[in-house]
C-alpha cells in the first residue's frame, strides 16, 4: 500500500504545516511563514535550523512486516539517525553519515500476530523530505494526548545525542505521549519577536527551556517583555519553565550561571500559570553525561528526559 502525501500527513507528528517541493516531496515546518522569514533576516544560523526535522516522528500501528519511504536530505547540521522504533524498543538505526543525500529508506518490522505500535524518528539536526511512503499491510493512525509547544535552544532541537530518538524531548515523550510541536533551535535565546500568532495553532500546554546561550547577559529586560508577550498570546495556558542546566564547559562561569537562574526563576514566578523546574536537578554535573560539557550525550540525555517526566508527574502539570 503506496501513501499519498494527504495519507502520511496522518502519521506526521510534530508539524505545523507542510509545504510539497516541486518533486512531490512533503517537507514538514514546525514554525509559520512569517517566523521563519524572520530567521533569515537576523541569522543565518537560526534560519538553517528552524526548518529542521528535529526528529518529528511518523507513528502507527500495524501488524505488517515492512514499510518503506523515499526521502532527500536538503540540510545536514550534524550527523545524527532516522530510527525505527517498536512498541517502544529500538529496532533499527540508521545514520545520516551511512545514508545517501537521497534514497530510499526500508525498515523490516518485528513478526507478531498483534498490532505494533511503530515509531520512526527522523533527524535531529538535519532537514527531511519524504515521500511515497509505503507498507505491506493495513495500519491505524495513533491517538496523542495534549497538544504541548516546546520551545528551546540545541538542546531541546536535540543536538548532543547525536541520536534522534534520544534527544531529551524524545526521550520524555515516550512516557508523555503529548503532541509535540518542537520550536528549539540550536543557538536561540529569549527573543520575543519569534513570538506571533501560529495559523489555528493553539498549544493545550507551553514547555520553555532556554537561558544557556544567555546566562553572561546583565540585562532581564528581554525575558521580561518574552513572558509578557507569552501571557498576552496565551493567557493562562500551562506553562513550564525549565532553567538552565548545569554546564561543565565554563567552571569559572557557574556563579553566573546560577544567579541568572535565580533571576528568571524570580521573573517566572511572577506568573501563576508558570510552573518551574530546576535545570541543575535533571542532569548529573560530569563529563560523562555530555558530548562537550554543555550538549547531554545519550546518556544524559536519557536522564534529563526521564528525569523531567518524574518532575511533570510531581507538579502535575
Amino acid at each position: 500500500m503506496k501513501l499519498s502525501n494527504e495519507q502520511l500527513k496522518a502519521i506526521y507528528h510534530g508539524v505545523l504545516w507542510y509545504q510539497e517541493t516541486e518533486e512531490g516531496y512533503l517537507q514538514a515546518f514546525q514554525y509559520t511563514k512569517e517566523q521563519n522569514e524572520y530567521f533569515e533576516k537576523v541569522s543565518d544560523f537560526w534560519f538553517e535550523r528552524c526548518t529542521a526535522s528535529t526528529a518529528k516522528t511518523l507513528e502507527f500501528t500495524t501488524t505488517a512486516a515492512s514499510c518503506s519511504f523515499e526521502y532527500k536530505l536538503i540540510w545536514t547540521g550534524s550527523e545524527d539517525s532516522v530510527e525505527l522504533w517498536v512498541d517502544n524498543h529500538a529496532v533499527d538505526i540508521r545514520y545520516i553519515k551511512d545514508i545517501k543525500k537521497e534514497g530510499n529508506l526500508s525498515f523490516e518490522l518485528p513478526e507478531s500476530p498483534e498490532a505494533k505500535q511503530v515509531t520512526i524518528y527522523l533527524p535531529a539536526d538535519a532537514t527531511m523530505v519524504l515521500r511515497n511512503f509505503e507498507i505491506n499491510g493495513e495500519y491505524e493512525v495513533v491517538t496523542k494526548k495534549e497538544k504541548v509547544l516546546w520551545m528551546g535552544d540545541s538542546i531541546t532541537q536535540g543536538y548532543g545525542p547525536l541520536r534522534s530518538a534520544h534527544t531529551y524531548v524524545s526521550v520524555a515523550n515516550r512516557l508523555l505521549n503529548y503532541e509535540v510541536l518542537n520550536q528549539g533551535i540550536g543557538g536561540y535565546v529569549y527573543d520575543k519577536n519569534v513570538l506571533m500568532q501560529m495559523y489555528d495553532y493553539k498549544p493545550d500546554k507551553i514547555i520553555i527551556s532556554m537561558g544557556t546561550n544567555q546566562f553572561g547577559t546583565e540585562s532581564m529586560e528581554g525575558i521580561e517583555e518574552y513572558y509578557k508577550l507569552l501571557k498576552e498570546l496565551y493567557g493562562d495556558t500551562p506553562v513550564l519553565c525549565i532553567l538552565p542546566i548545569w554546564r561543565g564547559d565554563v567552571p569559572d562561569g557557574l556563579p553566573t550561571l546560577m544567579k541568572f537562574c535565580s533571576n528568571l526563576k524570580k521573573i517566572a514566578e511572577q506568573y501563576k500559570n508558570v510552573t518551574i523546574v530546576d535545570g541543575f536537578q535533571l542532569v548529573p554535573h560530569l563529563p560523562e553525561y555530555f558530548i562537550d560539557n554543555l550538549h547531554p550525550n545519550c546518556l544524559g540525555s536519557e536522564v534529563y528526559g526521564r528525569n523531567l517526566v518524574l518532575e511533570i508527574e510531581k507538579a502535575g502539570f
